[in-house]
């Protein structure tokens, strides 16, 4: 099956693309969890739907229209929270009603959707180009290279903001900073499972990696090998079966989650007993 996979230039552009996907998508994913704003990414993926919606009508490439907007959406977002004091979830909620509001809107008046926006929707690994997996290489690669770089700040500010903030660093600017690399991962994401599964992708695979209950850096780690284990396997499942990639992607991801719940609970319940006998 593996090797039947790798024949075909499609299925090898789709699990390079898949890969860089799965690994930018837990790392970031992993400070947006434990920043309590795991929808963050779900709403900057219905903001870039919007710009991707006029990349399509205006013939340029989606992509670049939709990290356009995605960023500007983030930024603007995060600087209202700061000055008005809005709480994140409300900001979440305007983020994303508003980007996907004016997707349909630009939607409506081109005529209706098309194959191409339909696509971006539902995802589409397995149509993506060589300039589609360039260009999501090198946006996962900017990405990943920055969180290496100002790693120690940012988890820094995503355990204790305030004690970061007395500390002297530069927490405003390392906030707009986060949020455009949220803003480049969402976009990238989108070609593997769609804008409506973004935030799945960001999620699932760090909330299990956290019922191990490791540090950081280990969570991180099994976050990214479950993510990945779910981008290949859902790939195959969906080639076998001639199934929707993302659904099968998401559902591996759901899978994994659900059997690692078990048998935490699984484990805790003969330590209760081992601890009463």
């Amino acid at each position: 099956m593996v090797l039947e996979i790798l024949e075909f230039g499609f299925m090898q552009r789709a699990l390079i693309a898949g890969v860089a996907v799965a690994i930018t998508t837990s790392v970031i994913g992993l400070f947006l969890v434990l920043r309590r704003n795991s929808l963050f990414g779900d709403a900057l993926s219905h903001v870039a739907f919007g710009g991707i919606a006029v990349g399509l009508v205006a013939n340029v490439y989606p992509l670049w229209t939709g990290l356009a907007l995605s960023i500007l959406g983030a930024l603007g977002i995060t600087k209202l929270r700061q000055s008005a004091r809005i709480p994140a979830d409300a900001t979440v909620a305007i983020l994303l009603s508003s980007g996907l509001a004016l997707g349909i809107l630009i939607v409506s008046a081109s005529g209706g959707f098309t194959l191409d926006l339909f696509s971006f929707l539902f995802g589409s690994i397995l149509l993506v180009s060589v300039s589609d997996t360039l260009a999501i290489l090198a946006m996962a690669g900017a990405v990943l290279a920055i969180v290496i770089v100002l790693y120690k700040k940012l988890v820094y500010i995503t355990f204790d903001e305030e004690q970061a903030r007395v500390s002297g660093l530069q927490i405003s600017a390392l906030n707009y900073l986060f949020v455009v690399l949220a803003s480049v991962t969402a976009v990238v994401s989108m070609r593997l499972v769609g804008i409506l599964l973004v935030s799945a992708l960001i999620v699932i695979p760090n909330v299990t990696a956290l019922l191990f209950g490791r540090g950081f850096k280990k969570t991180a780690l099994i976050s990214v090998g479950i993510s990945i284990f779910s981008v290949i396997t859902g790939i195959a499942v969906s080639y076998a079966f001639n199934l929707a990639p993302a659904g099968a992607i998401v559902l591996v991801s759901t899978a994994t989650f659900i059997v690692v719940l078990a048998a935490r609970y699984s484990t805790r319940k003969q330590l209760e007993e081992q601890a009463k006998a």
